[in-house]
């Protein structure tokens, strides 16, 4: 019987016999170095990565420290001292409730910040009066229901007045003080101040200004996911 021989259009290539020499052929030895080799890019990498996230420190200038004891009565009549801000971050600004200039407009701000973290039992807001012979426990409760917030989340602080003026001094390097010719009798820095879990400042900001407050808002969500 005869065969058929049917042709094929593939090429026949070459047998290359250097193909199948040993050292073609993965060796126990090779395999452990190359394995050697992945465990160190993965290393590598890792340490990259992590260099590049980096930390708050490197990232955020520390302006400061908040080191001053304080000791004032909140909108509630309860004692509130430095003990309140252990472990927290927190942002801090001076007002008065009479103030007819810049303090409308921080307020409504601050109240952007209280909202936007309603959840946050590591954020605390912390307002200073700069008049606590007018804003009295009673007014800053009043106020503190017209604006709707609790407390434990946005503390209005009142004291002897020499007091705050030197806590917005020494801590937070602000200005604050009595000006009979200026709108409402007083100047205040008009900032919001940043402080991190350690005390620490970290950022000024326009306390009147809706984008610098935006900011704010994005640096808060850092330092409070910081552990």
């Amino acid at each position: 019987m005869t065969r058929l021989h049917i042709p094929t259009n593939k090429p026949v290539l070459p047998i290359n016999p250097m193909m199948y020499r040993n050292n073609h052929i993965p060796t126990p030895n090779v395999k452990l170095k190359q394995q050697n080799a992945l465990i160190f890019l993965l290393l590598c990498l890792l340490l990259a990565l992590s260099a590049c996230k980096g930390s708050n420190d490197e990232k955020f200038r520390v302006y400061g420290e908040v080191s001053h004891p304080f000791s004032f009565h909140n909108q509630d009549n309860e004692v509130v001292t430095e003990a309140i801000i252990q472990d927290k971050v927190y942002v801090t600004d001076f007002f008065f409730t009479t103030c007819p200039t810049i303090c409308p407009l921080m307020k409504r701000q601050m109240f952007r910040i209280y909202e936007a973290f309603p959840d946050t039992p590591d954020l605390l807001l912390v307002s200073h009066t700069v008049d606590p012979e007018t804003d009295t426990v009673e007014v800053l409760h009043n106020y503190a229901e017209g604006l709707g917030i609790e407390a434990k989340r946005w503390q209005l602080l009142t004291g002897p007045q020499e007091e705050i003026f030197a806590i917005a001094k020494n801590n937070y390097m602000l200005g604050a003080l009595k000006d009979e010719n200026s709108p409402g009798g007083y100047i205040h820095s008009g900032s919001f101040v940043l402080v991190d879990k350690n005390k620490k400042i970290r950022g000024y900001y326009d306390g009147t200004d809706a984008k610098e407050v935006d900011r704010l808002i994005s640096d808060l969500k850092v330092f409070i996911d910081e552990k």
